[in-house]
């Protein structure tokens, strides 16, 4: 699968009729669904904890961390740096206790109770790394697979190689948290060298969740003066060749045409029944703006949207340097219960068996303490959590030291991870390719491998 600018440039195929438009659109839209293996996932939910959540205080208990709390690491444990940093932070416990939990008896922490009733559900990877300690490097990498700003998401990359299964709505919907601040910003959902059409759909939550969707012209009006405006780009391209900015607007014009009708409908959550909008915690102050958003993911992908991702965290998120007891309460407090009604809804209508739904920040936390309650950044090892199509429940895959610090067992690089989040679409991550400057460009880069020790 593979492709250049050129042959996305619709400078030859764009007719000078409306009618020819609109079809174009429609049908390249459409030719894009294509994979390389029978799929066990159709779409994929990214729950992105913004700011990096301990999983030694969430996910991924460590008894020696209790036991040595409050000492410094041992001295042959790490480089001078580490012990050096060490030195001054000395380790500290899971602020919360741990408790076991299902059939499968996963340790989750007392901070997410209603998640861990899912623990059966649930396939925890505790041997995630990166290569970044800084926010908006492991942002980009996590969403991109580079710590450089402009590569292409996984987003668009799922977007360019399956396409959408509704010609009027987006592959590709992103539902940013409403505090703003995302360190690394929208770069994170871009497409970079792929053509823009591929770009994320940024949603809100609330009554206008598309801003100026709904024009002041009548339906009929707008279809004639969108013609005209199609009309003219197509002249433009035909002199312009391979400008993707271009096509992505006439093909953005098309949809936005479309979505006029469909996507009104789509984010009604005054449709859904009371028990379902209880379910992820509309009827609580502290859980509707994350329930709300955590709905409308899951009716966005019953109605063809390809890959949504949702964040939670604004501009400091999960970012426990201060306090983690206190910045860990809130933040659970206001995600605990909408994703799990969320996995809970997708179960009951069927949708959970293909859909995979990734729970998840840039990097963890350090088994250090930082300020005497906080802890800071650590890249080097941590806990993404997975639920649904394509991944063994009730599963722990992997391990980091007995302290938490370093991914120790079964390593999974972000590579490694996107890798896998791809076979499960039924795509070969060295096969989803896209030609650039004479190479084959990859999500993965030149590395990553499936780590077929979580596949269902």
């Amino acid at each position: 699968m593979q492709t250049d600018l050129a042959t996305l440039s619709r400078r030859r195929l764009l007719g000078s009729t409306a009618m020819g438009l609109s079809s174009v659109a429609l049908s390249s839209l459409m030719a894009e669904s294509r994979s390389h293996f029978p799929a066990k996932a159709k779409r994929v939910i990214w729950l992105f904890m913004h700011g990096g959540p301990s999983h030694v205080d969430l996910f991924d208990l460590k008894p020696e961390l209790i036991r040595h709390a409050g000492k410094p690491l041992p001295d042959s444990y790490g480089a001078v740096e580490t012990r050096r940093k060490v030195a001054q932070n000395p380790l500290l416990a899971p602020v919360k206790r741990f408790r076991t939990h299902g059939q499968s008896g996963i340790e989750i922490s007392e901070f997410l109770p209603h998640m861990a009733e899912l623990a059966d559900e649930m396939c925890v990877i505790r041997s995630c790394h990166g290569d970044s300690v800084n926010h908006p490097q492991s942002v980009y990498q996590m969403n991109t697979g580079s710590i450089q700003m402009g590569k292409p998401s996984m987003g668009s990359w799922v977007a360019y190689g399956l396409g959408s299964e509704n010609a009027d709505m987006p592959a590709f919907v992103v539902l940013p948290d409403p505090g703003g601040g995302l360190k690394g910003g929208p770069p994170a959902w871009g497409s970079g060298f792929l053509p823009a059409t591929y770009q994320g759909t940024t949603m809100r939550a609330g009554e206008s969740p598309i801003l100026d969707l709904h024009g002041p012209q009548s339906i009929v009006r707008q279809r004639a003066t969108l013609d005209l405006i199609q009309q003219m780009n197509a002249q433009h391209q035909a002199r312009h060749e391979a400008d993707s900015e271009l096509d992505a607007r006439i093909r953005a014009y098309e949809l936005a045409f479309r979505m006029q009708s469909a996507a009104p409908e789509a984010v009604d959550i005054s449709r859904e029944t009371e028990t379902t909008q209880r379910m992820y915690g509309l009827d609580h102050p502290q859980t509707k703006e994350f329930g709300t958003r955590c709905l409308l993911a899951r009716r966005m992908i019953e109605r063809g949207v390809r890959f949504v991702q949702l964040y939670s965290g604004d501009t400091n998120g999960w970012d426990a340097h201060e306090n983690v007891m206190k910045n860990h309460s809130d933040l659970c407090a206001r995600t605990d219960k909408p994703v799990a009604g969320l996995i809970r809804d997708l179960k009951q209508r069927g949708l959970l068996e293909d859909t995979l739904v990734i729970w998840g920040g840039e990097f963890g936390r350090m088994p250090m303490s930082e300020k005497g309650v906080g802890r800071d950044h650590n890249p080097w090892g941590y806990s993404t959590v997975l639920f649904g199509a394509g991944v063994k429940h009730g599963h722990v895959h992997g391990a980091t030291d007995e302290f938490g610090l370093r991914a120790a067992q079964d390593k999974v690089h972000v590579h490694d991870l996107h890798a896998t989040i791809l076979h499960t679409l039924g795509m070969d991550h060295e096969r989803l390719t896209f030609r650039l400057n004479g190479l084959d460009q990859r999500l993965t880069g030149v590395e990553g491998n499936v780590v077929k020790g979580i596949l269902a």
